[in-house]
């Protein structure tokens, strides 16, 4: 993949720049995993699997919900969340070409072992 104008983008990057920034904590991780496992999750279920506060667990999941990466669903006194797929797939589409750009596949040798650095840690 070359570079060229169409990766000048400031606001789709910004946008993208957010989701993945949602992504970037580990209890907001672990709440992905779990919402991929099942259809929907309400959120006393989803603290219950986790050892953080409710209002924890629900700051997260407000996090996810406003970058689009999990719906939201009110059903009576529940808050039902589910995975957005689509937005899941853009994700993986973002990642996948930026992999492109940095490391193109024909420049990989399969089964080789990553560069190693030698760390010299004096007295």
């Amino acid at each position: 993949m070359k570079c060229s104008n169409e990766f000048d983008r400031p606001g789709k990057d910004a946008e993208t720049a957010r989701v993945l920034a949602a992504l970037g904590h580990p209890a907001r991780l672990r709440i992905v995993r779990q919402l991929a496992c099942l259809d929907a999750f309400c959120c006393k279920d989803i603290v219950a699997q986790l050892d953080l506060a409710q209002s924890t667990v629900s700051q997260h999941l407000k996090i996810l919900v406003d970058a689009g990466l999990v719906h939201y669903r009110q059903s009576g006194q529940s808050s039902h969340y589910t995975i957005n797929p689509v937005a899941f797939a853009n994700v993986a589409l973002f990642v996948g070409d930026i992999a492109n750009l940095c490391c193109p596949p024909d420049s990989i040798v399969r089964g080789a072992a990553a560069p190693r650095t030698a760390v010299i840690v004096k007295d």
